[in-house]
């Protein structure tokens, strides 16, 4: 079992920090890929230093690394090469890409080339179909490769150089960039000076440029407010929207007939009537769902519908007259007696009959085609 580091058990300890006491459990992704960047790989042991930092079992943490191609499970290359194969890049050539690797460097998906150099993969997207066809090598993009280029960038790095890549910063081994996924800063010199963002990335904003197109007000220097200044202006814009509400309106002391004839609250006023519709609206209970007072006004042969709700019109068949209260009930009943349940042994229409008739007719059809009789009874038991 491996003995992680003092290193990375203090790494450990600043990551869980970083979260409230109660929901250290967040913990858990950066802590995976701290195990991984001194390992490589989140091993057995790697899983039982994460569950016993968090007070978590194993199984736990095993569903997480698992759920995430991101953590290997098996130990992986130097430099992690993955190249995209989804339907963009696949269009520009990522398979052959994909493939001519495979084939030079003796290696399948998932897999380490025999000097422990590189891991290949395939990846189903890697977000920069504008750049296609690419691949990234540690998650640092190459953009734009052919099988060509691409085989030049895995001897490169096989001969111990470090190609740099076309976007990002100077390539770092993949325990290196695991240390950067947990959270902590690149500690080379000079690391993150290198590299720079795309023409496609850019195109946006050099036509924003171009045609004056800004965001109203926007001022890149406005300073960031504290917690304290936004919570303030937030209370402030509150009280005015507040201050600027109308005063609502004086009861009237005349009492209002509701729907059904009694008295309705006093300042209350009738609804209008809905569009298409002939009675007066009828107030549904207050202990009702919306959903069952929504099913009560469109079906009219609820117990407690109205002949015409608001907005509603009863069917009528060709005769204009409206179904009365309980035919769907009764439909309901007739299509129920008309087909009987299956039962236990056999579904609903599987009747003894009906196999003898279809075995008689597939025997006559086979005797009529002169095939022996052994032939006949076995095709006819098949069918």
């Amino acid at each position: 079992m491996t003995i992680f580091t003092d290193t990375t058990r203090e790494r450990a300890r600043e990551i869980i920090a970083r979260y409230p006491a109660d929901r250290s459990r967040s913990a858990l992704l950066p802590l995976l890929h701290l195990v991984q960047a001194e390992e490589g790989y989140v091993s057995p042991a790697g899983v039982a230093f994460c569950a016993e930092v968090l007070g978590l079992n194993k199984a736990q943490v095993g569903a997480v690394a698992t759920f995430y191609t991101m953590y290997k499970r098996k130990p992986t290359g130097d430099f992690l090469v993955s190249v995209c194969t989804n339907t963009m890049c696949n269009v520009l050539g990522g398979q052959e890409v994909y493939d001519t690797l495979s084939e030079h460097l003796g290696v399948g998906h998932d897999e380490t080339t025999a000097d422990g150099t590189i891991t290949l993969e395939h990846a189903e997207c890697l977000a920069a179909c504008d750049y296609g066809p690419v691949m990234t090598v540690n998650y640092d993009f190459f953009d734009g490769v052919d099988p060509s280029t691409a085989v030049g960038v895995v001897d490169e790095l096989r001969a111990g150089g470090r190609p740099m890549p076309t976007r990002g910063a100077r390539l770092c081994t993949l325990k290196e960039m695991a240390v950067q996924l947990a959270g902590f800063a690149d500690e080379r010199d000079g690391a993150v000076a290198d590299g720079g963002p795309g023409e496609p990335t850019l195109r946006g904003l050099r036509l924003a440029q171009q045609h004056g197109v800004s965001v109203p007000g926007f001022d890149p220097n406005t300073p960031i407010r504290s917690k304290a200044e936004a919570d303030k202006a937030a209370a402030e814009a509150k009280a005015k929207a507040e201050a600027a509400k109308p005063a609502p309106v004086e009861a009237s002391a005349a009492p209002v007939k509701g729907g059904d004839g009694a008295s309705a609250p006093t300042g209350v006023a009738e609804p209008a009537a809905a569009a298409g519709s002939t009675t007066r609206d009828v107030k549904a209970p207050d202990d009702k769902s919306p959903q069952v007072r929504t099913a009560e006004t469109r079906q009219p042969d609820a117990d407690t519908a109205v002949p015409d709700a608001p907005g509603t019109k009863a069917p009528a068949d060709s005769s204009g007259t409206a179904p009365q209260a309980g035919d769907a009930r009764s439909a309901e009943a007739a299509g129920v007696a008309a087909n009987a349940p299956a039962g236990d042994g056999k579904p609903a229409g599987d009747e003894a009959g009906a196999q003898e008739r279809n075995l008689t007719e597939a025997k006559a059809d086979t005797d009529a085609d002169g095939a022996g009789s052994a032939d006949a009874s076995e095709t006819g038991a098949q069918k």
